[in-house]
């Protein structure tokens, strides 16, 4: 089992396209949210456009088989079965909401591969209509990030899986995405960790602008094609560092064994071998 966790962002990362952009352009609603976009919030927007398409008669079905045209290139369908296929632990950290990426995944037969989802939670209500609330009720209280909308910051959800993931055992982390809100997250990644930031899209244009700031290895790319290879590249040398590491520190172990010890004294801890 590799100790990698891969996070990806979802629009314009997994599928390329924004979902919310791509089903109120599909359903025909561009106008209003055009219109209504500078009055609100984008998380409650896009619970205001729901709103404004089920009242024209618009189906959860229309809508699901709108977000089954979105986009997504195999070569990142294949780059996420492998991924998982090499053991990596993967999961979704995207400013989208669950009906769409849950529906997505599942027509491309993908949600089984995530072990988490975090997104702004929505649901489907009595009526039929696809409700979206934000990730973080900025309604009652900031999330106190200045570089994250309101409604989510991606830098305290990672923050929250590093902890998992340390407790875990689990080590290194490959983050995936596009978009201005995957700056944050990307600034509390590692030394070990990778970031793979989409060329000529918001997050790699301030990694440029600021590429003191991460401590993180970046590695750019373009298309599916270039996120399947550079992921699938990193994935192999996180692994045969560990293995190189761990049968170092196996050499090491082996040694102190041969070293007379008294009943009492206990067995040296493994060696912490630098990289």
């Amino acid at each position: 089992m590799a100790r990698i966790i891969v996070v990806f962002d979802f629009d314009k990362t997994i599928i390329d396209c924004d979902s919310d952009n791509w089903v109120v352009d599909e359903l025909g609603a561009t106008e209003l949210f055009e219109r209504l976009l500078p009055t609100m919030p984008w998380n409650s927007l896009m619970d205001r456009m729901m709103r404004e398409l089920h009242s024209q008669g618009k189906t959860i079905e229309e809508i699901a088989d709108c977000l089954k045209r979105a986009p997504l290139d195999p070569h990142v369908i294949a780059a996420i079965k492998s991924a998982y296929a090499h053991g990596c632990e993967l999961r979704v950290v995207s400013d989208a909401n669950l009906f769409f990426i849950e529906t997505i995944l599942k027509h491309h037969g993908l949600l089984e591969y995530f072990s988490e989802i975090n997104t702004n939670p929505s649901y489907v209500d009595e009526e039929g209509r696809l409700r979206i609330f934000p990730y973080h009720d900025f309604t009652t209280s900031s999330h106190g990030c200045s570089l994250c909308p309101p409604n989510m910051c991606k830098g305290k959800i990672i923050k929250r899986i590093q902890a998992q993931a340390s407790v875990e055992g689990k080590k290194r982390f490959i983050y995936l995405g596009d978009g201005k809100g995957d700056y944050c997250p990307s600034l509390r990644l590692s030394e070990e960790d990778y970031v793979m930031p989409r060329k000529n899209y918001p997050l790699w244009q301030l990694i440029c602008d600021n590429p003191q700031q991460l401590k993180a290895e970046v590695h750019e790319w373009s298309n599916g094609e270039e996120l399947e290879g550079i992921l699938l590249q990193l994935i192999d040398r996180s692994i045969a560092v560990d293995r190189k590491n761990a049968a170092q520190v196996f050499s090491v172990d082996c040694k102190f064994e041969t070293i007379p010890m008294s009943p009492k004294e206990a067995l040296p801890l493994a060696l912490r071998v630098p990289h």
